[in-house]
């Protein structure tokens, strides 16, 4: 368990062996059905946690040009990456940091595969099979009108020369047979192409770490699939399936305040600056020793410490009457989190910190002044 009293307030924990538990299981899927399996930074980019990854999977995913040089330089190994566009100015770097760029319009490219040629890279074209499961239309990238991909309507009989893969992503969050039903839809539509193809990137979303996730069966929807195309490379590039259920933000109360009979709890932390997808999905985190709900004997909401009207989430009850100073603490809060925080209104940045497998404390990163004086002009 971990010695919260070790770390500051408020700071994410990621918890090592709940990292390296998640990272068995996905180097298991990998090494049975003969898939690559990658980060996707776009979720988790913690760069000091690293070398850890480093023992279970070779390569990560990317999606801009900065993500594409941490691959390089933290990760160790060339990127995967995708962007719904390129510019020539980031292009350059872009190639120097990848070993596969997917483009995500014949467009794009028409406009930069030229630049790649002779440079030892992989060039492919996102590909939409126009359905997915995802209810969320913030997170849905098959929606209508989406921005995202190619339909086969569009595709020429014969692929332009140096398109080597199709990428797809139409999960978040999904199961194995949410992957099946979408398998269904792209060999429907795209499979008359995979003889000219070498690789097919299947996406994110797949989060084979959550518990009641049926792994089984997805290493028998991979292995048949590997079977009917055995000259393709499968790829998944899963982001939250990494670090899922694998370390906590912790925050501290400060006040407590009630109007017309609601008390709020506010923390040392905030909702929309450092847990915006709680706000986005949205979605309610657990609290530790708390119930989501207003059916126990001490109800709160939990708000945050920006001036943000709407900082702050629905109602938790607890077995007790909240105090100032108590520490609050939300779980599983390490996927898209760090990745997706601000600095808005200045409020202190939580640090970064692993509670390691020998039950030690190593602070990662503690955020100061400068570090949001200096994203200011």
């Amino acid at each position: 368990m971990i010695d919260f009293t070790q770390f500051p307030s408020p700071c994410y924990i990621m918890e090592e062996e709940l990292l390296r538990k998640n990272l068995g299981l996905i180097q298991n899927v990998k090494e049975r059905t003969g898939v690559e399996i990658i980060l996707a930074f776009k979720s988790f980019a913690m760069w000091r946690s690293f070398p850890i990854f480093r023992e279970y999977i070779d390569h990560s995913t990317a999606s801009s040009v900065y993500e594409a040089r941490l691959a390089l330089e933290e990760f160790g190994s060339k990127a995967h990456t995708y962007s719904p566009a390129y510019t020539e100015r980031d292009f350059p770097e872009i190639m120097r940091c990848s070993s596969h760029i997917s483009f995500n319009s014949l467009a794009q490219f028409n406009r930069f595969y030229s630049m790649t040629e002779g440079q030892d890279i992989s060039c492919g074209i996102r590909i939409n099979p126009e359905y997915s499961e995802v209810e969320t239309d913030l997170y849905n990238p098959c929606a209508p009108g989406t921005r995202f991909g190619i339909t086969a309507d569009l595709l020429p009989e014969i692929l332009p020369q140096g398109i080597e893969g199709f990428h797809c992503h139409t999960h978040c969050e999904s199961s194995s047979y949410e992957l099946e039903k979408t398998l269904l839809h792209i060999e429907e539509k795209f499979s008359g192409w995979f003889s000219q193809i070498k690789w097919l990137n299947l996406g994110g979303g797949h989060l084979m770490t959550r518990a009641d996730y049926d792994v089984e069966h997805l290493i028998g929807l991979l292995c048949k699939l590997k079977m009917r195309y055995p000259h393709l490379q499968i790829i998944l590039e899963p982001g939250s399936a990494f670090t899922w259920q694998t370390g906590v933000l912790t925050s501290e109360i400060v006040d407590v305040v009630e109007n017309r009979g609601i008390k709020t709890a506010i923390l040392d932390v905030s909702f929309t600056c450092h847990m915006p997808d709680c706000l986005e999905m949205p979605y309610q985190p657990a609290v530790t020793g708390a119930e989501i709900g207003d059916k126990g004997a001490f109800v709160y909401r939990l708000g945050g410490s920006s001036c943000l009207s709407g900082d702050y989430m629905g109602n938790w009850s607890f077995d007790h009457e909240l105090q100032i100073g108590e520490r609050i603490v939300f779980e599983d809060m390490i996927h898209y989190t760090m990745v997706k925080t601000n600095m808005f209104n200045g409020i202190h940045h939580p640090a970064i910190g692993l509670w390691t497998k020998e039950g030690k404390a190593e602070i990662y990163k503690r955020f100061k002044y400068e570090d949001y004086r200096d994203r200011m002009s």
